[in-house]
């Protein structure tokens, strides 16, 4: 059963970095497109990004765009965000995602999703 847990979320002051992990189990890792989406309190969830299978293909969200770093480590069925210069308006439930088309494009269906982890930005 393919299973993606979040991790490295937690309080963090308006200026500072923060980086989540998504461990990845139960699928083949390496061949899925990885994504992370947002949800802030009261809400819709919003993509952020998505990185393709290979790493090769990043297709950014217009949210953060320029404020983050999306990575992975197939050896390791991990992927990686990176965010800078956070501001209390990015609080919210990070998720990651997975889909099975291996593409980094908008519009993907992701298979499986994470649990998510809490980031919370204190001003």
């Amino acid at each position: 059963q393919a299973q993606l847990v979040e991790s490295g979320g937690g309080l963090v002051q308006a200026g500072g970095s923060v980086r989540l992990s998504c461990a990845a189990s139960g699928l083949p890792f390496s061949r899925y497109a990885m994504g992370w989406f947002r949800q802030a309190p009261g809400k819709e969830r919003e993509f952020v990004v998505v990185i393709s299978w290979s790493g090769g293909t990043i297709y950014y969200g217009d949210s953060m765009r320029g404020r983050i770093t999306i990575s992975r480590d197939n050896a390791n069925n991990t992927v990686y965000l990176q965010i800078y210069s956070l501001k209390p308006e990015d609080t919210a439930v990070y998720y990651c995602a997975a889909d099975r088309s291996g593409r980094a494009a908008p519009g993907l269906s992701y298979n499986y999703w994470g649990q998510g982890t809490q980031v919370t930005v204190s001003s």
